[in-house]
């Protein structure tokens, strides 16, 4: 069981947390001879697999790293384009590693943007007045679990569908958000969080709860 990642949304829908606890990456690297048997092409500034799958390598996986050099957007780390790189015969055989793509910091701040909006569609839908908005939402690898507070602020945490505990430490990353950020005298309100004692001990919390399930009193 893991918890994957935790968010933090200000009442206007802007992203002003985000940590990646664990991130479970399904990765394949494989030799490829020229010519090479994917297509590739260039997509929001990564290398993608547009078609043709190998071994583990599905359409959508993104060029990680080629012949151990990582890949950051279409460049390697030494600064070649990866598509120009890969269509000249002298470089290869090559090795390519392949894995889903890495959300950019862009892609988080607008998923948390989408996810503002849902909950608020979700109060409105509701038959009932009052509604709490969107608590839980539930695939089959992963579930997303959310708290608001009376202020607006949401609290999010991606985590195993099998995890247990995730409601009390939603409250204590709250507790943490309280005594780390809320009553740290640099910290303005609704800005992004940038405090080591709430980073050190948010880790603890997520490490406890994956541990233990849920808090007992006095943790």
């Amino acid at each position: 069981m893991a918890i994957f990642s935790v968010y933090v949304v200000n009442k206007a829908g802007g992203l002003i947390y985000q940590l990646d606890h664990y991130a479970p990456r399904a990765e394949s690297e494989k030799t490829f001879g020229f010519p090479l048997e994917l297509v590739l092409r260039p997509h929001d500034e990564r290398v993608l697999v547009a078609f043709g799958q190998r071994d583990g390598v599905r359409v959508g996986h993104a060029v990680l790293a080629i012949n151990g050099l990582e890949v950051n957007g279409r460049l390697t780390a030494d600064g070649r384009d990866v598509l120009e790189f890969l269509s000249s015969p002298a470089n290869f055989p090559v090795a390519i590693r392949f894995g889903r793509p890495r959300l950019s910091s862009n892609e988080k701040l607008m998923l948390a943007s989408m996810f503002h909006s849902l909950f608020a569609i979700g109060s409105q839908l509701s038959p009932e007045p009052g509604s709490s908005g969107i608590e839980m939402l539930e695939t089959d690898t992963f579930k997303l679990h959310c708290f608001q507070t009376l202020t607006g602020i949401k609290f999010v945490v991606l985590a195993d569908p099998r995890q247990s505990g995730i409601d009390s430490l939603l409250r204590k990353i709250y507790e943490i958000y309280s005594d780390f950020a809320l009553k740290n005298p640099f910290y303005s309100l609704e800005m992004p969080i940038r405090c080591e004692l709430f980073d050190q001990h948010l880790k603890l919390a997520l490490e406890v709860a994956e541990k233990a399930g849920p808090f007992g009193p006095g943790l």
